[in-house]
C-alpha cells in the first residue's frame, strides 16, 4: 500500500480518548490536573522571573536554568489545551495538522530538555575538575553557542519523522490512547509503512536521549574520582552539594522517559490506564519538580521567594 495519501489527511481528525477508566472521577481528576498545570505555570514563571530580576543569578549557569525552565514552560503551554478540554468535557477532538504539530513540539521540547541537561553537566564538570579555566570556558558567548545548537538539533532532528505522519494513512477508528498527540501513539494508527518512521525514532532516541545520559553518567563518574581526590571532607561535601540539584533535575526527568519508552516498547498487555498515568507523569512530572527543586536547593533563589511572598525572617 502506497505511504502518501494526499487526499486523505485534509479531513483526518482523532479522538482523544483520555483518561479511560476515570471517567466517573473526571472532575476530581480535572480539579487536580488544572492545580498541577497552574502549579507548573506559576512555579517555572517565577524561576524566570527571578533569574532575570536577580542580577547575582546573571551567570552562565543560571542561563543554562533559564533554558531548562523555559522548555519546562513550552512542554506544557503544548499540552495544556487539549488535556485541559478533554478532561473538561470541551473538546475531545483534534484535527491531524494540530496533533502532528503537537507532537512536534511535545519530543522536540523532550530531546531538547536532555541537550540542556548534557549542558548543565558540563557546566558542573568544568567547575569541578577544571575550576582555574571556568571562567575563560564557561562565558555568556558559550552558553549563547550551546543554547544554538541544542534548539537546532532538537527541532531539525526531529522534523523528518514528524512530518511523515502527514502524509499517512489512517485506519479507523482514529482513537488516541492519550490526551495529548505522541509519535508512537499515531503510529499505532496507520495502515501505512512506517519502517522509516520506526527505525528513525529509535536512532534518535539512542543518538540523543541515550548518548546524552552516557555522557552526563561518565562526566559525573570524572566528577566524583576528583572529589575523592580532595583531602578535605567538608570541601568533598561542599563540591558535591553544587550537584545535587542538577543530579535531581536529571533523576526526575530521565525516569519517566525510560518508563513511557518501556510502557510503549513492552506494556502492550497493560491496561490503557496504565499508559495514559505514565504519559501524564512524562509530561507533568519534570516541569512541576524542577522549579521546587531549584527553589529549595538555590540560596539566591530561595532568599528571592521568601521576600517575594513576605515570608523573610528578620
Amino acid at each position: 500500500m502506497s505511504t502518501l495519501h494526499p487526499s486523505n489527511f485534509r479531513t483526518s481528525t482523532f479522538r482523544l480518548l483520555g483518561f479511560l477508566g476515570l471517567e466517573l472521577a473526571y472532575p476530581w481528576v480535572a480539579l487536580l490536573l488544572s492545580a498541577i498545570y497552574t502549579i507548573v505555570l506559576l512555579g517555572n514563571s517565577t524561576i524566570l522571573y527571578i533569574l532575570r530580576m536577580e542580577w547575582s543569578l546573571h551567570e552562565p549557569m543560571y542561563y543554562l536554568l533559564a533554558l531548562l525552565t523555559t522548555t519546562d514552560l513550552g512542554t506544557e503551554l503544548s499540552t495544556l489545551p487539549t488535556v485541559l478540554g478533554v478532561l473538561w468535557g470541551q473538546c475531545q477532538k483534534i484535527s491531524l495538522d494540530s496533533c502532528i504539530a503537537q507532537a512536534y513540539f511535545i519530543h522536540g521540547l523532550s530531546i531538547m530538555e536532555s541537550g540542556v541537561l548534557l549542558a548543565m553537566s558540563w557546566d558542573r564538570f568544568i567547575a569541578i575538575c577544571n575550576p582555574l579555566c571556568y571562567t575563560s570556558l564557561v562565558t555568556g558567548s558559550s552558553i549563547i553557542k550551546i543554547g544554538t545548537i541544542v534548539l537546532t538539533r532538537c527541532f531539525l532532528l526531529t522534523l523528518p519523522a514528524i512530518i511523515r505522519l502527514r502524509f499517512f494513512f489512517y485506519c479507523c477508528p482514529h482513537v488516541l490512547s492519550h490526551s495529548f498527540c505522541l509519535h508512537q501513539d499515531l503510529l499505532r494508527l496507520t495502515c501505512s509503512d512506517i519502517q522509516f518512521n520506526s527505525f528513525y525514532a529509535l536512532g534518535l532516541v539512542i543518538s540523543t536521549l541515550v548518548l546524552d545520559s552516557v555522557l552526563i553518567l561518565a562526566s559525573y563518574i570524572l566528577i566524583f574520582c576528583t572529589v575523592l581526590t580532595v583531602a578535605s571532607c567538608g570541601k568533598r561535601l561542599k563540591s558535591l552539594q553544587t550537584c545535587t540539584s542538577h543530579i535531581l533535575t536529571i533523576l526526575v526527568f530521565y525516569f519517566p522517559v525510560i518508563g513511557l519508552t518501556m510502557v510503549h516498547r513492552f506494556g502492550k498487555h497493560l491496561t490503557p490506564l496504565v499508559h495514559m498515568l505514565m504519559g501524564n507523569v512524562y509530561i507533568l512530572f519534570p516541569p512541576l519538580m524542577n522549579p521546587i527543586i531549584y527553589g529549595i536547593k538555590t540560596q539566591q533563589i530561595c532568599k528571592r521567594i521568601q521576600r517575594m511572598f513576605y515570608l523573610e525572617r528578620g
